[in-house]
């Protein structure tokens, strides 16, 4: 090695240095160890030891869509990097940039079978934006710079690098690109002017419009620009799962979420305007239900930096292909204050006739304790949410006003999300509270993360809302399935998670009473030195409403139930469904 020469391990350390990395979350193995060794005396980064190698990708989200930075994953090769497979497709479906770095064998053993061996880049070629096998140290600072540049940019979405031993121990001299061109990407960010001014007719010409709100605005940091558009129009906003907090959930334009488990009115609204504004979201599935029926009278916009994401499910009439922060730029100046009183009024009646509700007793209802945690958090804090329906609860009574404070796993649904990703969250924001929402099934996916969070002093607050079940399947089988309860009680085999807790050096609490709970939120909210977990006994059966079925229409929407007539109305409609 001449003296201008240094390993690929070290090259791999000043690459990131380079891209001003903060954290990289990780477990060593017997692939990457000479780059573990070269991370031992690293200064500027801070390398995050988690417990399984599925908590580091989560954590990386978490971080990722906290922060708005680049989550960075280090994994050894075999089981390890198979490991990340998970929250690497959970990245790609949520659009979460992450750069995964997996060790491999040496190069003249891939193929062979060899110990821990995994074609990681065959296993993940359609759940990354694009995937790299270094196969000479020469190329390793240039594949870094262009994994950072494809992750970060257009969409953005999780990038692998899979680095064989041999690779990391070879030498060349440190050159690191200042700016990287990739032939065919290209990605367009300012929207097409003759597109733009098509859009703005049918804006104005409109007397119902709403802005049907995605993950996009979130991504492209254009909140303020959407509620500038939102506020000149004077129109209501719908959002997606992913959308929430994009606009401020407790502003009078806003009418949450919409979708299968969506407000009455959201679902409604967008039933019956004449004009759909759609910034940044994927129209998927929960959200239109039958593709078919969707919004049926109204003119469709759709602006999103994919092309390939517009008319995909749902025909539009005017696609913009550009960044959503920098076609709202263009379009704002353009459009024109609509008289849109009468359409507000209309939904305000629907507001008042058909609210989010629930009937509160001694039990405890999963709702009370999200509408406390916002009471006692005022709205400032991170929230991340595992899947289910306390996914579903938080979505409709906690009432999000920033983005990236709304942070959970919209399309791919990956239970034991919720607690690592709050750790990659609390590493990123260090001035704001994280609370990470979980039902009783999904914390114990990826439990082992106490470890880590005990470790590092993190005061996460870890809710569980336990109703002893796995809630949204109980919920399907209880609607579809005539209650038929196929392996979805998890009461008996619970342990006990305050002393869970306690056993990772972790404080714990439990509420079984209503009365219970906000003493419980607020002794939790003292403790800064740890995490504090608290074990909320719900009621066993309260299912998500309102609730429009899988590939259904807002016609067959059926909203909480005032009475045992109603409930049984329900279930009939929903075996018709079935």
């Amino acid at each position: 090695m001449s003296t201008n020469e240094i390993t690929g391990a070290e090259i791999f350390v000043r690459c990131l240095i380079e891209e001003n990395v903060e954290y990289i979350f990780g477990y060593p193995g017997g692939a990457v160890i000479g780059v573990y060794d070269a991370m031992h005396d690293m200064s500027n980064i801070k390398h995050i030891l988690t417990r399984h190698e599925q908590g580091a990708v989560h954590a990386a989200e978490g971080y990722a869509k906290a922060t708005g930075k680049v989550g960075v994953v280090v994994v050894t090769s075999g089981p390890g990097a198979t490991n990340t497979v998970t929250g690497i497709a959970d990245a790609h479906m949520d659009s979460v940039p992450l750069v995964v770095f997996t060790g491999q064998v040496a190069t003249h053993l891939i193929g062979n079978d060899a110990f821990q061996e995994a074609d990681i880049v065959g296993i993940t070629r359609s759940i990354t934006k694009h995937n790299f096998l270094v196969k000479d140290v020469r190329e390793l600072a240039w594949t870094i710079k262009a994994a950072f540049h494809i992750a970060s940019t257009g969409r953005p979405g999780p990038v692998l690098v899979d680095m064989p031993k041999d690779v990391m121990a070879a030498s060349a001299p440190f050159i690191y690109p200042k700016e990287i061109k990739l032939r065919g990407y290209h990605p367009f960010y300012f929207g097409h002017m003759g597109q733009i001014n098509k859009a703005v007719e049918i804006i104005n010409s409109s007397k119902k419009p709403v802005l049907y709100v995605g993950g996009g605005v979130v991504n492209s940091n254009a909140s303020k620009e959407l509620y500038n558009l939102a506020k000149k129009l004077n129109a209501p906003v719908a959002m997606t799962l992913m959308g929430l907090g994009a606009f401020p959930g407790d502003d009078e334009l806003s009418m949450g979420m919409l979708g299968m488990h969506g407000t009455w009115y959201s679902n409604i609204a967008v039933d019956q305007c004449d004009c759909l504004i759609a910034v940044g979201p994927r129209f998927d599935d929960r959200v239109t239900g039958n593709p078919q029926f969707f919004s049926p009278n109204s003119k469709k916009i759709h602006i999103d930096i994919d092309p390939s994401a517009i008319s995909k499910n749902v025909k539009v009439d005017v696609p913009i292909v550009g960044d959503v922060r920098h076609v709202l730029e263009r379009l704002i100046p353009l459009v024109q204050p609509l008289d849109t009183e009468e359409w507000l009024a209309q939904i305000n009646g629907w507001k008042s006739e058909h609210p989010l509700r629930y009937e509160n007793g001694d039990k405890i209802r999963a709702q009370y304790v999200i509408e406390k945690i916002y009471e006692v958090t005022k709205g400032e804090a991170i929230i991340t949410v595992d899947v289910g329906q306390n996914q579903m609860w938080t979505a409709q009574f906690y009432k999000f006003k920033y983005p990236r404070t709304n942070i959970t796993s919209g399309g791919l649904g990956t239970m034991g999300f919720s607690f690592p990703a709050s750790i990659g969250a609390a590493f990123g924001v260090k001035d704001k509270t994280v609370f990470s929402i979980n039902g009783d099934g999904g914390i114990q996916m990826n439990i082992q993360e106490l470890a880590t969070a005990a470790w590092h002093k993190l005061p996460i607050k870890i809710v569980i809302l336990n109703n002893g079940f796995l809630g949204m399947v109980r919920q399907w089988q209880d609607l579809f399935y005539k209650k038929r309860y196929s392996n979805t009680s998890l009461g008996l085999s619970n342990p006990d998670f305050v002393k869970l807790a306690e056993s990772f050096g972790a404080v714990g609490f439990k509420a079984e009473k209503t009365d219970e709970v906000v003493h419980v939120l607020q002794e939790a909210m003292k403790v800064t030195d740890r995490p504090v977990l608290m074990d909320f006994k719900t009621t066993h059966e309260d299912n998500v409403y309102p609730m429009i079925p899988g590939g259904g229409t807002v016609s067959q929407i059926m909203d909480y139930p005032k009475s045992a007539k109603e409930l049984k109305e329900i279930k009939s409609r929903a075996e018709a469904v079935k």
